[in-house]
């Protein structure tokens, strides 16, 4: 299993142009054969900070993921272009 966290910051004034993209991208994302979890939040209090919880039965089920149509349009064509910062957190499951 792939446990990560991805963590994104923004200008204030794109919120509403973020939040339409993780609107869109979260389903397409959930479809995917060998998507466990994939939850976008803003973090409270901080109105241009996305935290991303995502995990992938495994490294081809993550490759699927950053190679489908989606993550090119909403991710890497939007997100990633207005996106002031970006730090990914690796996660090992306890139990």
């Amino acid at each position: 299993m792939i446990s990560f966290t991805v963590r994104m910051t923004f200008d204030a004034k794109d919120r509403p142009a973020i939040e339409e993209m993780l609107l869109a991208v979260t389903p397409l994302s959930r479809q995917e054969p060998g998507c466990v979890t994939y939850i976008p939040h803003f973090v409270e209090g901080e109105p241009a900070t996305v935290v991303i919880y995502e995990q992938y039965k495994d490294e081809a089920a993550l490759e699927f993921h950053r190679a489908s149509p989606h993550f090119a349009q909403y991710v890497t064509g939007g997100l990633l272009q207005l996106m002031k910062d970006r730090t990914r957190e690796m996660l090992h499951a306890v139990a």
